[in-house]
């Protein structure tokens, strides 16, 4: 069994050094630390290489829940990664341990929690959506060309004789931008 000691903090203008400090008291003897937002566990490098580390047995400790994730819904992920490796996370400040029945039984609650507020997260969105639409909202990407300048290509291309690399360097486009246009009015590329 390792402990394995994991501190962040947000901007490289802030201090490491109490959360080290408490993940020292604690035993680890090797810690995980990085500069980086916590908005994803996913772009925390640190945080993947500690996650990938630990074995079975270990025990992986921060000094606060917000240090190792900043959503309900990442830190259900971590502790569901963190569970099937059977690995234990222990938060310093809040008191939790998950090798506990009562660390176990938070860490399901928050799952169920985190699961509860994907879903009505998912049912705004949709809401949200289909009310935009409604309003006329497009979603995606803006059309690289005007239906003016769609035209001017396939007047190029057809009575002018201009390449689709010629075009597409002219119009600062893709060579898939200039194909598009030329497709939308039935004019062979």
């Amino acid at each position: 069994m390792e402990v394995i000691g994991y501190a962040r903090v947000s901007s490289v203008g802030q201090s490491l050094d109490v959360q080290l400090e408490k993940l020292a008291k604690a035993g680890c003897t090797r810690v995980y630390k990085e500069k980086r937002s916590g908005r994803q566990a996913e772009t925390r490098p640190e945080l993947q290489s500690a996650l990938g580390y630990v074995r079975e047995g270990d025990v992986l400790v921060v000094s606060r829940l917000d240090r190792v994730a900043r959503s309900v819904l990442d830190l259900a992920k971590i502790a569901d990664l963190l569970n099937k490796k059977g690995v234990s996370l222990r938060v310093l400040d809040q008191g939790l341990d998950t090798s506990t029945s009562e660390g176990k039984l938070m860490f399901n609650l928050l799952g169920a929690f985190a699961e509860f507020e994907a879903d009505i997260r998912a049912e705004r969105q949709r809401d949200g959506i289909a009310l935009a639409q409604q309003k006329g909202i497009k979603f995606g990407r803006k059309k690289a060309l005007t239906e003016a300048q769609e035209m001017r290509i396939r007047k190029m291309r057809a009575e002018d004789g201009f390449s689709v690399e010629q075009l597409a360097e002219r119009f600062s486009i893709s060579r898939s931008s200039v194909y598009r246009a030329l497709q939308a009015d039935g004019v062979a590329a």
